[in-house]
């Protein structure tokens, strides 16, 4: 039997599947984090490698059955740093007496937008800690919006949305800015309650600015007017990804699936954000992704083995 391999890799862990030729699930097992530009290339081949070898043992496949494989991980959106993610892991493979007939490595906002749409064309629009938007389009070129990190981008964001929220308790820590509810949750939160904490944890502390976004949006929820002033914003941000992605696209329809904790999670951001969608783009479908991450790294490494 012939078997086709997806890995969603990310910071923390590697998802891996296994199916036949026809993707159908056979085996699935996890290993550590991928993110090869923080890590490093070789010690990320490693891990990959070993996820395949457990996969043949379960299988009792040999290696030369794994006939196309894909990736799709953090910090591989430019192919240059895919490139060199791939020749690491052939090396790695080499060195162990293995050569695999097609390796191929992609974003994972790439396999997460083939897996949204079981390969059909569609649109991802991901908000977590950072945002950006992806498109296919009938003739399958892939469209892209936003992206531009932390400095000069990611609207809509928890890093952005976090990042305000500090600004505003430091304003009110200062009296330069009204009284909010996010000074007592975040106080409640993280025990930062004076200017000389706030200051520590952001700059000395390597506070992870993006857990503030949580807080930020249930203040909103509770009637804090400068925290719906932040949440409105930010999710008119989204709404300004979506309606670059329509021009890009040249088209009024788009079949759309949100993913991250700030857009798909259920609060009041992401409520905002819907209702602001149908309004402005009665074309635009809403809709939960038909695969998972890896499945979306399936579908392409069977297109890469040309079935």
């Amino acid at each position: 039997m012939k078997y086709l391999v997806g890995m969603d890799g990310g910071g923390t862990k590697t998802a891996c599947v296994v199916t036949d030729t026809e993707g159908n699930k056979l085996y699935e097992c996890t290993g550590g984090p991928s993110n090869f530009l923080i890590i490093g290339t070789d010690k990320v081949a490693e891990t990959l490698f070993s996820l395949i070898a457990e996969s043949k043992d379960k299988l009792k496949a040999d290696y030369s059955d794994f006939i196309s494989i894909v990736l799709g991980t953090t910090g591989a959106g430019r192919r240059p740093d895919a490139e060199k993610m791939e020749q690491a892991f052939c090396q790695y493979a080499g060195e162990k007496g293995v050569k695999f007939n097609s390796f191929y490595v992609d974003s994972d906002a790439r396999i997460a937008l083939e897996g949204a749409f079981s390969g059909k064309p569609g649109s991802i629009l991901i908000a977590g800690t950072g945002s950006i938007m992806f498109g296919k389009d009938a003739q399958g070129t892939i469209h892209r919006v936003g992206g531009f990190g932390r400095f000069i981008g990611d609207q809509g964001s928890g890093f952005v949305i976090g990042r305000r929220g500090l600004t505003l308790v430091g304003k009110a820590f200062d009296g330069r800015g009204e009284k909010t509810l996010l000074t007592s949750l975040v106080a409640e939160s993280f025990g930062i309650s004076t200017p000389e904490m706030l200051i520590s944890e952001v700059y000395k502390n390597n506070f992870d600015i993006a857990r503030v976004a949580p807080l930020v949006i249930k203040a909103a929820e509770q009637g804090d007017e400068a925290c719906q002033n932040i949440v409105e914003e930010e999710s008119y941000e989204l709404v300004l990804h979506i309606h670059a992605m329509l021009k890009k696209m040249d088209q009024e329809k788009l079949d759309l699936s949100l993913i991250g904790g700030v857009a798909s999670s259920d609060n009041y951001l992401s409520k905002r954000f819907r209702s602001q969608v149908a309004q402005k783009f009665p074309g635009v479908n809403i809709k939960a992704p038909d695969f998972p991450p890896a499945m979306g790294a399936v579908i392409m490494a069977r297109e890469k083995a040309g079935i």
